[in-house]
């Protein structure tokens, strides 16, 4: 039968360090200043709880530095938070496709032109077409569309685009005008 498990049979479950204890003594090692040296900041209570790129307050660096300019709104360009990115493709690199074949982000990989599907296909106008295709893509420069269809092809948005807001237009101001003046009563005669 195995042995009987008792507190004189426990044995830890892997080797481990005691803690030093601080501030017990000069003779313990960690006497004294426990480790912290003399006054400044770091000898304090909640030294350890300065932000992120806190220097003593010295003007941090995050602040130092210049701050980003330009346009910010989602649809700004080259960069705005939420800008979507395409993958520009010209109407040149469709001359790949035969007469007739139906032009998807799909195709397009399996042509070697992308390299997959997981951004937006825009098609650029830079070069010629002289072949009929169906063109679907997420979208598509006004050029490129009419290349697209002067060549006898037609053209479908995977995603149609959302139109822009538009400010509503603020009625116009009457003029301002002199108030006018009370008509005098006629005199009455006595």
């Amino acid at each position: 039968m195995a042995e009987r498990l008792n507190l004189s049979s426990l044995k830890p479950a892997q080797a481990r360090k005691d803690r030093k204890r601080i501030g017990r003594g000069l003779g313990s090692g960690k006497g004294r200043y426990s480790g912290r040296g003399i006054k400044g900041q770091k000898s304090r209570a909640g030294s350890h709880k300065m932000r992120v790129g806190f220097a003593g307050g010295q003007m941090p660096i995050y602040m130092r530095l210049g701050k980003l300019r330009g346009a910010t709104s989602k649809d700004a360009m080259p960069i705005g938070p939420f800008r979507t990115f395409t993958v520009p493709v010209n109407v040149g690199a469709l001359d790949a496709f035969d007469d007739g074949a139906e032009v998807t982000p799909e195709a397009l990989v399996e042509r070697g032109v992308i390299k997959n599907t997981k951004t937006d296909v825009k098609l650029l106008g830079d070069g010629e077409l002289k072949k009929k295709l169906t063109v679907r893509v997420h979208a598509i420069s006004a050029t490129a569309r009419k290349k697209v269809e002067g060549a006898g092809g037609t053209v479908s948005l995977l995603r149609e685009s959302k139109p822009k807001k538009q400010k509503a237009a603020k009625a116009p101001k009457a003029p301002k005008t002199a108030p006018a003046s009370e008509p005098e009563a006629p005199a009455q005669e006595e």
